[in-house]
């Protein structure tokens, strides 16, 4: 099979997937509340499905070496896909309750934990078989088809709920994995397969070792993903607070998607110009700016216009660490990469949900949106300068080999 059908069949899967992710995540807190009649239980399919990912290095190094081909992301995906059953077959059995709805978030995020970092991947082998630089287009393009989704699906999930087919939602998202599986079945990993397969399984801090670039990336996304909560609490704490509820909040999102949108399409071309961390650096302080931006215009349309340039700017810096990560290797040492940065993503926005409406109710939205502005321009500033000593390698230390290349056997520096 070509690399082109591998990466249209990649793709088909994924924005049916996200698409019907957008919808469900509407539909699952209504169907919890509806039949536990507990606020507080709405939210422990997700709080719990966020555990498997924090302890990932721990459990997950050797099964994320597995999913080097269509066949290994297919099974991580039907194994989501009857996690997500579990809700509506709870629901419909009258067995729901905080037990049974912890432990389906927890058997979705252990699957989720494998199936997102093994997606990207192999979305980077498939793009290193259509051409040098083609790893982080189609990146860079999974992520655009992500922020489509994030515009189109809570508009189908209104029609969904508005149509009492909650229970329907749930239901439709499984069987839409189960179609991205099947999707995804004989598409093809990077030429070498098999001796990855083969290769001992590395830790994460074994592949940062000479790759200390990607560490100072993940600082500044992570930081970026820690300081979040900032946008999403905050203007919907703005916007209550004028009397307008939801407005502020539904501005900032349609900017930032049609920004992030907008950003999309020049990613690839920039960071294949210029140099990662450079790009990353610039892309992160514009980010910490915007946040400031909706700190002083505090209208919808300048919410709208200060999340669209966070937005754009935001891709291109996630653009820039991926590009890191893919030209650091291929094999082993990218799906070690791709689950150390799932972590970081996961980690940082756990915490900044816990901290973060607790901060805003002490000192305000808007002081939050310019104090989290300000530590994120701040690290993407002093990111790239860290000096990171126990990941520099020793004089003549060879890096964890990357069976995914030939030139593997060659020590290498990034």
């Amino acid at each position: 099979m070509s690399a082109r059908r591998d990466a249209t069949l990649l793709f088909a899967g994924y924005a049916l997937s996200e698409l019907a992710f957008r919808f469900a995540q509407i539909a699952l807190p209504l169907v919890v509340l509806r039949t536990t009649g507990s606020v507080a239980a709405t939210g422990l399919v997700g709080g719990a499905s966020g555990i498997p990912a924090l302890l990932s290095p721990w459990w997950a190094r050797g099964l994320r070496q597995r999913i080097a081909s269509g066949r290994g992301l297919a099974l991580t995906q039907v194994a989501e896909a009857a996690a997500l059953a579990m809700v509506p077959l709870l629901a419909w059995a009258h067995l729901m309750n905080v037990v049974t709805l912890a432990a389906a978030g927890l058997a979705l995020g252990s699957a989720q934990t494998l199936s997102a970092p093994g997606l990207m991947a192999l979305f980077a082998d498939v793009g290193d078989r259509l051409g040098p630089g083609r790893a982080v287009t189609l990146l860079t393009w999974q992520d655009g088809v992500r922020r489509t989704t994030m515009l189109l699906g809570p508009a189908i999930g209104g029609v969904a709920v508005a149509l009492d087919w909650t229970l329907q939602a749930l239901w439709f998202e499984s069987l839409t994995l189960l179609l991205s599986a099947l999707l995804a079945l004989p598409v093809r990993g990077s030429c070498l397969d098999d001796v990855g397969q083969a290769a001992a399984a590395p830790a994460i801090r074994d592949v940062l070792v000479g790759r200390a670039d990607i560490a100072r990336g993940w600082v500044m996304r992570g930081t970026s993903c820690l300081t979040w909560f900032a946008f999403t609490i905050g203007t919907s704490v703005i916007g209550a607070d004028r009397g307008r509820p939801g407005l502020y909040f539904a501005a900032g999102m349609t900017g930032y998607g049609v920004g992030s949108l907008a950003g999309t399409a020049v990613a690839s071309a920039v960071v294949r110009r210029y140099a990662p961390m450079t790009v990353a650096r610039a892309a992160w302080v514009v980010g910490g700016l915007a946040w400031i931006g909706m700190a002083a215009w505090t209208t919808p349309v300048g919410v709208a216009v200060c999340a669209g340039i966070g937005g754009g700017f935001v891709v291109v810096g996630i653009a820039a660490v991926n590009r890191a990560i893919t030209d650091a290797g291929a094999g082993p040492v990218r799906r070690a990469l791709m689950g150390g940065q799932s972590v970081v993503v996961n980690a940082t926005s756990s915490a900044g949900l816990l901290a973060g409406a607790p901060l805003i109710g002490v000192i305000g939205a808007r002081p939050t949106l310019v104090g989290t502005g300000v530590l994120t321009a701040l690290a993407a500033l002093a990111g790239p300068r860290l000096r990171l000593r126990r990941l520099e390698p020793a004089d003549g230390a060879p890096l964890v080999p990357d069976v995914g290349r030939p030139e593997a056997a060659l020590p290498s520096r990034t």
